[in-house]
């Protein structure tokens, strides 16, 4: 019954014939218990996060067990209001948005015409945003910040968008994505008279379904997940993300079981959002690094 699964496979590593050899059959049974006991040691650490924060101050600090006495789910609502996240949701839903479109319309028009218009020169451009990949991101915040506060950009949601708009990542799966697209389709819209722009949104966009749908994904995680540019950017402008208050509440008054509340109010969308759309980051990455 274990292996039934592989009678039906027509392709892959393990075929259904290999498996009538014993040591296959041993070594795909210690890869499959390695893959779980990945998954509990990934896991371990959320289950742990949700079942203490339903724990009052004395229990979290005096029992030792991973189980909670009772699971009161009115202490989050508690926890939710008097820490006025709703707030802080708002204000990283924003971010995302803006983050998101960002990150779809520049690097798809970057790649746009890397991959598909290829002027003059576009070689050497991609082998800038090639190189980019090997410089830390770190590296380059002071200077971005101090020419943010130059240009008065400062206490706003725009250079957090804008950042996204520059992502050499995103730019190559666009471009590796766009050169797989049928050139037909291109060259006749070019006969009808559409511009480039027109090419991008009414041919290129609507035939990238899946790998728009994949740095759509990706964005959203890690404009959610952001902290650094967002806690120098936004800081006490009343527009803070959930990750900024995260890190102010250590200068609270907030008990350690409200701050692990918080965790889990903060961990819970990207959960949701890979549970969901599990499956098109898979497919969709791998059909941004195939040609053809």
């Amino acid at each position: 019954m274990f292996f039934d699964s592989y009678r039906k496979k027509e392709d892959g590593v393990v075929r259904v014939y290999d498996l009538h050899s014993k040591r296959t059959r041993t070594l795909l049974i210690i890869i499959y218990l390695l893959c779980i006991g990945i998954v509990i040691s990934s896991l371990f650490p959320l289950l742990w996060v949700f079942l203490a924060s339903f724990k009052d101050i004395k229990e979290f600090r005096r029992s030792a067990t991973l189980l909670p006495s009772n699971f009161d789910f009115s202490t989050y609502i508690k926890t939710w209001n008097d820490l006025k996240f709703g707030k802080f949701y708002i204000n990283s839903f924003t971010s995302v948005l803006g983050s998101v479109v960002s990150a779809v319309i520049f690097n798809g028009l970057i790649a746009y015409v890397l991959g598909i218009i290829k002027p003059k020169g576009h070689k050497i451009v991609f082998g800038l945003v090639m190189w980019s990949l090997l410089i830390p991101t770190t590296t380059s915040v002071v200077a971005l910040f101090v020419n943010i506060n130059r240009i008065g950009l400062n206490q706003s949601f725009l250079p957090l968008w804008l950042s996204f708009g520059a992502n050499a990542f995103y730019v190559i799966l666009f471009k590796q994505f766009f050169e797989s697209l049928p050139q037909e389709l291109i060259e006749a819209a070019k006969l009808d008279g559409c511009s480039y722009l027109k090419t991008f949104a009414r041919i290129v966009l609507p035939l990238s379904k899946s790998i728009v749908v994949v740095v759509v994904i990706f964005a959203i995680n890690a404009a959610w997940s952001d902290f650094l540019l967002p806690y120098l950017v936004l800081n006490g402008s009343g527009k803070e993300t959930v990750m900024v208050r995260l890190f102010m509440f250590r200068t609270s008054n907030a008990t350690d079981v409200e701050i692990l509340r918080a965790v889990a109010f903060s961990i819970i969308p990207p959960i949701v959002l890979f549970t969901l759309f599990q499956k098109q980051i898979t497919e969709g990455a791998a059909a941004g690094a195939l040609k053809g």
